[in-house]
């Protein structure tokens, strides 16, 4: 992969895509063919090409990861009184998805060493209402899936996998996005392979695939497109965008192995720090692909404070997510009263991710890390 020379600027930012391959050509192609909506021919490319790349029979692009994941829980029936087991520990998106279908989201507390959702903990999650796991892989390791897997069959329960964080990643050799009724990508300007905007549905079912292509597009009709017998979004995802996405699929192994590299070097720098827990570089089923570098501070220090210190050193950070049982907008209708998610508690508070993105430079890596320890010196 192509480096960018090492520019000096204020502040080394959270996240820099790549755009350095065939992006400009595909985009200029696009723009010359007229076709840069969302019939233009790059999305049903992009489409064919990447469920191809995860071993999926169908993919459905749309606007964006968020998205994708309201259709996939709207395709697969989930509605009113349904419980959605799901982490505690992810983006809001996950559990909106849920709520905004009248369902349930239910949580479960992550691992403290992996930050994914525990497998051990989803079987006393499970009742008579329970009609779905929604797992989501998470920083760049993906969820143990075998023992989920085997949970949902027991229970004749759906699967739903966001794989939002983890393009080109593998469990026991096997593609992420590629287990369970329905997968979702998300295509933001800080994941693997970029759309600046975008997601995609995978599926390995014919029905499901086409039942989540009429909810983006309005449930439009074939012979009377104007009368409408359901309701849809617009949720399309433009040729331009797709175009990009493509550029960005063909060199997704350069950038799966540039993160791989990003991640071991804050490692080796980073490693003797003995107020800091780093990310795991392997577990018996897959190795990280770094997403993110994250980092979580033991409890006598204030994440806010060393924060601020990185900032006046000229490193941006962002904060982990914030545990979805803790989120006020949730309480206020409702949901999770008396959960205690300690894990999800205590890393959402003290963890943070150092800057990831693609375009980061080894000597970027140095700077950040020469900041890091000095603050926690």
């Amino acid at each position: 992969m192509q480096k960018r020379a090492y520019r000096k600027l204020p502040m080394i930012p959270v996240n820099e895509p790549l755009l350095d391959g065939n992006e400009l050509k595909y985009l200029t192609e696009c723009i010359k063919s007229g076709w840069i909506s969302a019939e233009g021919p790059f999305v049903q490319r992009f489409e064919q090409a990447f469920s191809k790349r995860v071993g999926r029979r169908f993919g459905v692009a749309v606007c964006n990861g968020s998205l994708a994941l309201q259709a996939a829980v709207t395709a697969l029936e989930i509605g009113a009184g349904d419980e959605v087991i799901l982490p505690a520990f992810t983006i809001i998106s996950c559990a909106a998805a849920v709520v905004r279908a009248g369902a349930i989201p239910v949580v479960v507390d992550c691992d403290s060493l992996t930050w994914n959702m525990n497998p051990a903990l989803i079987q006393e999650a499970v009742t008579d209402q329970t009609k779905a796991i929604l797992v989501a892989h998470t920083y760049g390791l993906p969820v143990d899936m075998d023992p989920i897997l085997e949970i949902a069959r027991r229970n004749q329960l759906l699967v739903i996998e966001d794989a939002a964080e983890v393009h080109g990643q593998t469990y026991k050799g096997r593609p992420c996005g590629s287990f369970g009724d329905v997968s979702i990508f998300s295509f933001y300007a800080n994941k693997h392979v970029t759309t600046g905007e975008g997601g995609m549905i995978l599926t390995d079912s014919e029905r499901i695939a086409e039942r989540c292509r009429e909810l983006r597009n309005l449930c439009f009709q074939r012979e009377r497109r104007f009368v409408h017998e359901d309701l849809g979004w617009n949720f399309r995802m433009t040729s331009l965008q797709a175009a990009v996405g493509l550029a960005q699929l063909e060199r997704l192994d350069e950038a799966t192995a540039r993160k791989r590299h990003m991640g071991l070097r804050y490692t080796e720098l980073l490693t003797n720090l003995e107020a800091v827990q780093l990310p795991l570089a392997k577990t018996d089923y897959a190795e990280n692909v770094y997403w993110v570098y994250g980092v979580v501070l033991q409890d006598h220090l204030v994440s806010s404070e060393v924060v601020k210190e990185l900032v006046a050193r000229g490193v941006a950070t962002r904060p982990f997510f914030w545990p979805m049982h803790e989120q006020p907008v949730f309480r206020k209708m409702g949901f999770f009263e008396g959960v205690h998610c300690p894990v999800a508690e205590r890393i959402g508070r003290q963890g943070f991710y150092l800057p990831s993105g693609l375009a980061l430079t080894d000597q970027d890596i140095t700077q950040v890390a020469e900041a890091m320890s000095e603050v926690l010196a």
